[in-house]
């Protein structure tokens, strides 16, 4: 059995509804027409009886009401057939002496006689003048289903009245209504004439119902290709994207809700990919990282063995160079991990961000100032002689540890004889209503800049700008990486532009605590 798809499940179950619907109409069209053709075959029928309309009509003014046909039943039977039915009295017409007496009913009393009756056709005249025109002949089938009702709705004879039958009403002289003359529709499809007229119209119905199917078809499997294709395209893109092909896009067409999902799974697709690049580049990075002082750990240690170069405390020194080169390298990988698992300080106390600052600036002076490098405060002094002091809600090792290697960055990546500029303000929070406050610290440092297509990726780990902040500085790229994942933990910003003093500003932001309430 082949498989079946999503799109063939749907054009089966469309197909299977439009079946079911068009069984469904055929069936109600028959029982319809065979329900309504009745009642209009006995409005025709009883519409071409006006001859016993004129018979009921003219016994009702000669007997002066219903009263002899309700006690006489073969009256009616004689009336309802077209061979009886009233007769005028008075002698037969000549050239005709075994003829009938004429019973039609004379003018209404008060006519004039000058005004005869219009002449009958031709081929009716040779059968007198005293003589009903012949009525058409019917079926036996009309006979049993024929009734009269009197002006009150009260049965006369014949047969009572039914849903679906036809009446034709009775005047009197005057205009008045005396009755109803009624005919209950025939019981089922018996004439051939019938017949024809059901199968011509089933026929129409049939034929109609097949070309709106096939019509249906066709636009259901249309509709199903351009609704569930799709949904086809995305699970062969997730397949692509299990098996590892994480170039794999799906095509987006509209913007309905499928358009919307094709898009964000190009977005995971993309970031996916992302991902794996930055993986792959950053154990790249690590490798190259850890090869360097191994790789010269190596040579001194096999310059040694081949009696190149003795062992003495010069190069012990160097070995032991290396060996706390790939202990911090080790060191800042783990914490650059654990600050990117941490999604919140491990201890949440107040904390004076600034006091902090100045820790760590006093503790970086010296080297500072050995490099040539001066430092302008005049931006932060201010804030940090406030009383009361700006305090914020943290852990106050990982915001002193920001610090350290934020002023560490700066001290690696400036020229000697340049300018580090700290400046510190309260901020607020931007797209807050409630105008919150932040602690906004920038640094700015000359040259040497960052250009600004590397901007963006100062953040990520082992990355570093080597046009001009080189390994030769000795840094492990993990620092700003291990700053940003720790300012983020305590609900902050952490961002990099160009400085106006030619080096690199950096931005941070951290959510101050209101300190104002006794």
């Amino acid at each position: 059995m082949p498989h079946l798809t999503l799109h063939r499940k749907a054009f089966l179950a469309l197909a299977a509804l439009l079946v079911a619907l068009l069984l469904i109409f055929a069936g109600f069209s028959r029982l319809g027409l065979q329900r309504g053709l009745g009642p209009y075959v006995a409005e025709i029928e009883l519409a071409r009886m006006d001859w016993l309309a004129e018979r009921l009509q003219a016994h009702h003014a000669q007997a002066g009401g219903w009263d002899s046909l309700r006690s006489q039943s073969t009256l009616w039977g004689r009336l309802s057939h077209p061979g009886g039915g009233p007769r005028r009295p008075g002698p037969p017409p000549s050239g005709d002496p075994g003829s009938a007496p004429d019973t039609r009913p004379g003018p209404p009393p008060g006519q004039a006689e000058s005004a005869p009756p219009p002449p009958p056709p031709d081929d009716l005249r040779s059968q007198g003048p005293g003589s009903f025109p012949p009525p058409p002949r019917h079926r036996d089938d009309i006979y049993p289903r024929l009734g009269l009702l009197d002006a009150q709705e009260r049965l006369v004879v014949g047969t009572a009245p039914q849903p679906g039958g036809a009446r034709l009403a009775l005047r009197g002289e005057g205009g008045q209504t005396i009755g109803h003359l009624v005919l209950a529709p025939p019981q089922g499809v018996r004439s051939e004439a019938d017949q024809a007229f059901l199968a011509q119209h089933l026929g129409f119905v049939a034929w109609t119902g097949l070309t709106g199917l096939a019509l249906a078809l066709l636009l259901s499997g249309w509709l199903a290709r351009r609704w569930l294709g799709p949904v086809e395209a995305l699970a062969t893109g997730a397949r692509g994207i299990a098996q590892g092909a994480l170039h794999t896009r799906v095509p987006v067409h509209g913007n309905d809700e499928l358009a919307q999902l094709a898009r964000t799974f190009n977005t995971m697709a993309e970031q996916l990919s992302s991902i794996e690049a930055s993986r792959r580049q950053w154990l790249g990075d690590v490798a190259h990282e850890l090869r360097t002082p191994l790789a010269a750990m190596r040579a001194e240690i096999e310059a040694v063995q081949d009696g190149i170069r003795p062992f003495d405390d010069k190069t012990a020194l160097r070995l032991h160079r290396q060996v706390m080169r790939l202990i911090q390298l080790v060191g800042d990988l783990r914490a650059s991990l654990d600050a990117a698992g941490t999604s919140a300080p491990s201890a949440q106390v107040p904390v004076h961000p600034l006091s902090l600052l100045g820790e760590a600036l006093a503790s970086m002076r010296p080297r500072l100032a050995q490099a040539g490098i001066d430092v302008d405060t005049t931006g932060l002094d201010a804030l940090a002689a406030q009383v009361p002091a700006p305090l914020v809600l943290g852990d106050a090792q990982q915001l002193h540890q920001v610090f350290l290697n934020l002023l560490e960055n700066s001290l690696r990546y400036t020229d000697a004889g340049g300018l580090l500029q700290i400046t510190a303000r309260e901020v607020a929070a931007p797209g807050s209503a409630a105008h919150l406050p932040m602690l906004q610290v920038q640094l700015d440092d000359s040259t040497p800049g960052v250009p600004a297509h590397e901007l963006p990726r100062i953040f990520e780990r082992l990355y570093r700008a080597e046009t001009s902040r080189n390994r030769d500085h000795g840094g492990s790229g993990l620092g700003l990486a291990i700053c940003r994942a720790i300012v983020l933990a305590h609900g902050g910003t952490l961002a990099a532009e160009a400085s106006p003093l030619g080096g690199l500003r950096i931005t941070l932001t951290l959510p101050l605590l209101d300190n104002t309430a006794p």
